[in-house]
């Protein structure tokens, strides 16, 4: 399974905390840790100071506390802690899957386990809560989809479409009606 991974497993980078500037780059192959920094400083003793780089096996990585201590520092704990898993071959393939997938898979699921999976991370919560998950929702709840309802899916969101009750949709339609009767008036005059 770990063949199905891509070279670069995970990478990431940005400033340190302030008040340093210095820039780093981490980087997590299929069998390293790569660990790169830019020193950013107008002190004269730090001027000629060039870019740096360590590459660690995982298992050095694992065992090297200073490096792990800094990445801590500058990433945070919870990025320290994934590389760390990474390291020992505890992979999140789940995560890894591609967002088009993903979609495919929730389409499966109950509308009670959406919810819950949109508390699992950042990932999920965009994924449970995008578009185009809910216009497939919608589709499948409804014996038809007009065109009329679904422009005003598009305008207010397809899972807020799908959560609002019957009369305040027929009332949002109406409106939207109107607007387009408007909108096309204003443009034939």
């Amino acid at each position: 399974m770990a063949a199905l991974l891509p070279e670069i497993l995970f990478e990431c980078d940005g400033q340190a905390p302030a008040p340093s500037k210095d820039f780093y780059q981490l980087q997590v192959t299929r069998s390293e840790v790569i660990w790169r920094w830019w020193k950013i400083s107008l002190r004269s003793e730090f001027r000629e100071t060039k870019p740096g780089e360590l590459k660690e096996s995982h298992q050095d990585f694992v065992d090297d506390s200073t490096l792990q201590a800094q990445i801590g520092i500058v990433f945070s704990q919870k990025v320290l802690s994934y590389v760390l898993d990474l390291c020992r071959g505890q992979y999140d393939f789940l995560e890894r899957l591609s967002e088009s997938l993903l979609l495919y898979i929730l389409t499966f699921l109950d509308l009670e386990d959406i919810a819950q999976l949109s508390q699992v991370s950042h990932t999920f919560q965009k994924l449970c809560n995008s578009d185009k998950l809910w216009e497939h929702i919608v589709e499948r709840s409804c014996d038809t989809v007009t065109t009329e309802m679904r422009s005003l899916a598009q305008s207010i969101g397809w899972k807020q479409f799908f959560f609002t009750n019957k009369l305040q949709l027929q009332l949002q339609l109406r409106r939207w009606r109107k607007k387009q009767e408007k909108n096309t008036d204003i443009f034939l005059e």
